[in-house]
């Protein structure tokens, strides 16, 4: 029973698999239009996010940018040996708030407040799958004020910290033994942490080669999520078992990887604007999420083993007037999760993101952007092999089928400026 108890515990390491696994990239109107492009682009005060260093080429002394997204997802998931299928549907609301402040010629600063990681999957109670997870709910805001300095009128440097609120709800079964189970149901375990706090930083550096072509590069560092004194409530013990599964506390530290983004932008007239970035993220620091219970119980080791992962996008902007300005973009987003890690909280296999969008200038201060993502997810045929299902002795069990999944987000935004 304490190692059953033990192994509860990688429903949190499944919840932190799908903060990073299954993030999708919506941190502004005007970039997600072009395929989320922005580490070399100075469009608004979306800089203050993806290049905290262009602030300081932005023209005029005051910028907002306020936005929000619908993100509806799909996944489906069939397994023809034991001919079992199974769907989740799921909508989020990420947003995005964003100013700066030019202080002198030479001295900007800004705010920047998202939610990159904020989503949830939900499948059946009771489903196939669900020894490894029924649903999660992972929100997480980051806060990040930053402050840039222009070196003549070639070159920025700028950054700042990026404080983390987040909280995580997770439930899934403890085995698919039907043995433990209470009429019919089997017995699961809510995990909830709620208050968790990290602390991070941004730095960035932008280069204007031309007057048409710039540079930049953006690193963001790795931030530790510390889930202290969170609550592991059981329901639907068999009487046999309860005073096993007693509801108890648990704490992890759950790892958010570095990530760094080059990146270049060519305006080869006032019209047009092109865009590539190249991201590099630092999955690998996933090998395994180890756990505590706050009483005796031995800690929960549970293996990952993520990969690095690059990302590809491309960006293009038309201005075809005054009042409208066209955008469209593409990126292609590796997976970082290896074969037999492929777990139903992170349903994703290598993703194609087809964007595009645009901007309705209401007057010089005003302007309202309008985008949209479709993300599909190559399908994908794999399993996570690594359960040991403590009511047998048979040593680590498999669970894998088909996965069909996808995304889309349509979004709304203003930006003002004087």
């Amino acid at each position: 029973m304490r190692k059953l108890f033990s192994l509860s515990l990688l429903t949190l390491a499944s919840a932190t698999m799908f903060a990073g696994g299954y993030r999708v990239s919506i941190q502004g109107q005007k970039q997600l239009a072009m395929g989320h492009t922005g580490v070399a682009v100075v469009n608004s005060a979306e800089v203050a996010f993806f290049n905290p260093a262009g602030m300081s080429f932005l023209d005029k002394k005051f910028n907002l940018s306020v936005g929000g997204n619908a993100l509806f997802a799909k996944t489906r998931f069939q397994s023809s040996q034991f001919n079992q299928t199974a769907a989740t549907d799921n909508v989020g609301t990420p947003f995005s708030l964003y100013a700066t402040y030019k202080i002198n010629d030479w001295v900007s600063a800004g705010l920047a407040v998202y939610t990159p990681y904020g989503s949830s999957v939900e499948w059946n109670q009771d489903w196939a799958g669900a020894h490894l997870v029924n649903n999660i709910d992972l929100q997480a805001i980051f806060i990040q004020p930053t402050i840039s300095f222009k070196i003549e009128d070639k070159f920025s440097i700028g950054g700042g910290p990026i404080f983390v609120q987040g909280s995580v709800n997770f439930n899934r079964n403890l085995t698919p033994n039907p043995v433990l189970s209470n009429n019919g149901s089997g017995t699961d375990v809510t995990l909830d942490a709620s208050g968790i706090s990290a602390t991070g930083y941004n730095i960035g550096m932008m280069f204007k080669l031309t007057n048409q072509v710039m540079l930049g590069l953006d690193y963001r560092s790795e931030i530790i999520m510390e889930a202290r004194g969170g609550s592991a409530n059981f329901a639907d013990v068999p009487a046999i078992a309860s005073a096993s599964f007693t509801n108890t506390t648990f704490s992890a530290d759950l790892p958010l990887p570095a990530e760094i983004t080059a990146g270049i932008s060519y305006r080869p007239t006032d019209k047009w604007l092109f865009a590539f970035d190249y991201n590099y993220t630092k999955w690998d620091v996933y090998k395994s999420l180890d756990v505590d219970f706050d009483n005796t119980l031995p800690t929960s080791v549970n293996p990952r083993n993520y990969k690095n992962a690059s990302t590809y996008r491309l960006g293009a902007q038309y201005q075809a007037n005054d009042k409208f300005t066209f955008r469209a973009g593409w990126y292609f987003d590796e997976s970082p999760v290896q074969d037999g890690y492929f777990a139903p909280e992170t349903p994703r296999n290598d993703s194609n993101g087809y964007t595009g969008g645009l901007t309705y200038q209401v007057n010089s201060k005003l302007g309202i952007d309008l985008s949209f993502l479709y993300l599909h997810f190559d399908q994908v045929d794999n399993s996570y092999d690594y359960f040991d299902d403590p009511t047998t002795t048979t040593g680590l069990s498999s669970f894998g089928g088909t996965y069909k999944s996808s995304v889309f987000s349509p979004g709304i935004g203003i930006t003002y400026g004087f």
